[in-house]
């Protein structure tokens, strides 16, 4: 447990660098946008491209892994609508906790950490979680927020989502990988060097611009943002892990990786949603700065406990 602490230490030492730099308005939020642009436009997705490219989809494919993760995920996220809805939260707010609950830090601090804890193979795993997150979860809640909306369903809506996907850099990054992969195109030496120089500013300048981004973050509705908190970083990798491990019997290793990687505090990714359809932005702020306060010592937790499988 300590060897680990000491080892995700560093990532979050980054992150609390960012902050500083944030609270300080040494990085104004102007900065800190532009950061986050730079990491998420360019630098992570050439690493996720590099590894996609150097991974063949057929190997990486794990329709187990999937299901397990999808089934926890989807577990939990019912688990929170129901209470919401027992809170006569609307459909918009509700969808909007269920999402917390549910989507982690995984593309800005999941690549980069658990391929370093776990070892270069957890970036399979990884992958496949982080496709489940951003094909499924987050057209759910566009979905969801547009339907409660309008009142039905609509082309315009299927539109958004599909205009969304072909728009996200890590869907982007992750598919031509794959292609590039499955053509056996052989990455020539100058273009895996810039890949690799590139993507190699994506783990430090994604956890400065996470530590950045929280400096702006409130800590209204601390209820509702500790609820959130427990459910996205206990319930959701302790569902994911009875569904791996009891249900689905996912091999140990990739079942350990997805659990670590269900652990990982609130995405940054939801409070824009949040910001973007006004709904519930205070509470989803909360959510995000106590979950990642937390997870320094409950992501050690998870990952000291799934390296025993």
């Amino acid at each position: 447990m300590l060897a680990i602490f000491l080892k995700t230490l560093p990532f979050f030492a980054l992150i609390g660098l960012g902050y500083w730099a944030g609270r300080t308005r040494f990085f104004t939020a102007e900065a800190t946008a532009y950061l986050t642009k730079f990491v998420f436009y360019f630098a992570l997705s050439a690493m996720l491209f590099n590894f996609s490219a150097n991974l063949s989809l057929a190997d990486v494919w794990d329709g187990r892994l999937v299901a397990a993760y999808l089934w926890g995920t989807a577990f939990v996220y019912g688990l929170v609508s129901l209470i919401g809805f027992l809170r006569n939260l609307d459909v918009a707010n509700n969808a909007m906790e269920a999402q917390c609950a549910v989507i982690g830090n995984t593309g800005f601090l999941g690549v980069p950490m658990l391929t370093l804890l776990l070892g270069p193979e957890a970036i399979g795993p990884v992958v496949l979680a982080l496709a489940v997150d951003l094909i499924i979860f987050s057209s759910l809640i566009v979905i969801l927020i547009t339907a409660s909306r309008d009142g039905q369903m609509s082309l315009r809506v299927i539109r958004t989502i599909g205009l969304g996907l072909l728009k996200n850099p890590m869907i982007v990054a992750m598919t031509l990988g794959f292609v590039w992969s499955g053509l056996r195109l052989p990455i020539p030496s100058p273009m895996n060097d810039f890949l690799v120089m590139l993507g190699a500013a994506a783990t430090p300048g994604a956890l400065f611009a996470i530590g950045a981004s929280l400096a702006s973050k409130s800590a209204e509705k601390l209820y509702v943002a500790g609820w959130l908190s427990f459910c996205k970083l206990v319930l959701h990798p302790a569902f994911v892990a009875i569904a791996a491990l009891w249900i689905f019997k996912v091999d140990p290793y990739k079942a350990g990786v997805i659990i670590s990687a269900a652990a990982l505090p609130v995405a940054g990714n939801v409070y824009m949603l949040a910001q973007h359809y006004n709904v519930g932005p205070q509470r989803v702020s909360a959510a995000i700065l106590v979950s990642t306060a937390i997870s320094i010592l409950s992501v050690s937790i998870v990952i000291a406990w799934v390296t025993t499988f």
